[in-house]
């Protein structure tokens, strides 16, 4: 462990991976501390001065503030920080660090949230609720729709690969979990292959272990 390493708190899901394949992809050096759901680790008095909501992902950037440590929760804030911090994967205009931020706020409030309710009713429900798989379901074709239709496009979501690629990525990846057919979706599918290729992605989606 080093005193100029980030230190990334995570755990084996989509937001946590999020920040494992901006890491990778921006060549950080960081050390990874597992917060383990299971055993009730998010709450942890240490974690909750880093995670006030008891959420990984969380950083602590040892020299993220003038030189002073900062610890930052939120994925999309991370992100941002990280991107910023490095310039990579970012815009150097307004304009475009603009669509990359519509596209970055759009897989947090609408890409991911209904999709984490569809891998619940689907995998982790005691017992089956209809209703909400089929709710779900539903929203899932649709959001999956805009990202095939943004995809028609552009090769990326924000136009270059960014950060917002970086968030949506790891959704994606649990399509299984969705019962998602990519190949109804042929933009999506060849935006996630080509991500796939990239041994960045393939890291990242490693941390802190592979499920």
């Amino acid at each position: 462990m080093s005193d100029t390493n980030i230190q990334l708190y995570t755990w084996g899901t989509p937001n946590g991976r999020k920040i494992s394949i901006a890491l990778e992809e921006m060549n950080l050096d960081y050390d990874v501390h597992t917060v383990n759901f299971t055993k009730g680790e998010q709450f942890a008095e240490s974690f909750l001065l880093i995670s006030p909501g008891n959420k990984i992902p969380a950083i602590v950037d040892p020299v993220g503030d003038h030189g002073k440590p900062l610890s930052i929760f939120e994925s999309g804030a991370i992100l941002i920080h990280l991107a910023q911090k490095t310039g990579q994967f970012w815009s150097a205009d307004s304009t475009g660090q603009s669509v990359i931020m519509q596209w970055l706020m759009w897989q947090i409030g609408n890409f991911g949230p209904p999709l984490g309710q569809l891998h619940h009713f689907r995998r982790f429900a005691k017992q089956p609720v209809p209703y909400a798989i089929n709710r779900f379901d539903t929203i899932a074709d649709q959001v999956y729709k805009v990202l095939d239709k943004r995809f028609a496009e552009h090769e990326f979501v924000a136009g270059d690969y960014s950060i917002a690629d970086m968030a949506i990525y790891p959704w994606a990846a649990r399509f299984e979990w969705q019962e998602i057919d990519l190949n109804t979706y042929p933009n999506v599918k060849r935006w996630f292959d080509a991500l796939s290729e990239r041994p960045a992605v393939q890291r990242g989606m490693r941390v802190p272990f592979l499920n």
